[in-house]
């Protein structure tokens, strides 16, 4: 409409709006979260890496009695999986709930990793919005400082303040959203990733056992 002028603000003009003291810790929540986005994809890509056949070869191997051959399959895959099934492997010749036991506690390790810095992802998810929301009544309290020294009649001044309010916010829940979903994301992830980790080392316990039996039978025999 005519006497209407559009004013264009940049990105970053309407940040500094925010205040730095409010602006400058999202800005590092969002670099946490950066990081970690990029970092867990990495890592849980790498696990995530097992060849369909892996544990197949392992119990032919078993069954084998080439344990060499198992562990060095195990040690070449690298993977969460592949080391806690290493360890186990490592342990043959033991009672089996020590074979149990090693591989529980191996498997408790790799979980560990694999949830490694989730934990801040979670925190920048929870303390965003509330920092926003600091921002947000930091910026009201000008608003009402303001009208108490000026009145209403000065809308500039109210609206820096009233600005600020509602840029933080924002800027709070920008952070936020992707920071849960992307927790929500990795955390789902991690748990196939376990699930999987479980049924691997039943099925080698589980070969364990059937090699047992048959040295038993075959000892029988003799």
């Amino acid at each position: 409409a005519d006497g209407i002028q559009q004013v264009d603000v940049s990105i970053f003009e309407l940040l500094l709006e925010g205040g730095i003291y409010i602006m400058a810790p999202l800005a590092l929540m969002s670099m946490i979260a950066i990081y970690v986005f990029i970092e867990r994809t990495l890592a849980i890509r790498k696990a995530e890496k097992v060849a369909p056949d892996f544990m197949d070869k392992i119990r032919d191997y078993i069954s084998q009695g080439s344990f060499d051959s198992a562990r060095n399959l195990c040690q070449d895959s690298d993977t969460p999986m592949a080391r806690m099934l290493d360890k186990g492997i490592s342990r043959i010749g033991k009672d089996l709930k020590d074979i149990s036991v090693a591989i529980e506690n191996i498997g408790k390790l790799e979980i560990y990793n694999l949830e490694k810095n989730l934990s801040s992802l979670a925190t920048v998810a929870g303390a965003a919005p509330m920092v926003g929301f600091l921002g947000t009544v930091i910026g009201m309290v000008k608003v009402f400082t303001a009208i108490t020294t000026h009145g209403v009649g000065n809308p500039t001044v109210l609206a820096g303040g009233i600005a600020e309010a509602l840029i933080t916010t924002a800027a709070g829940l920008t952070v936020a959203i992707p920071s849960l979903i992307g927790y929500r994301y990795y955390r789902s992830r991690v748990d196939t990733l376990v699930v999987d980790m479980e049924k691997e080392a039943i099925k080698l316990v589980e070969a364990l056992h059937a090699l047992r039996r048959l040295l038993v039978r075959a000892a029988g025999l003799c």
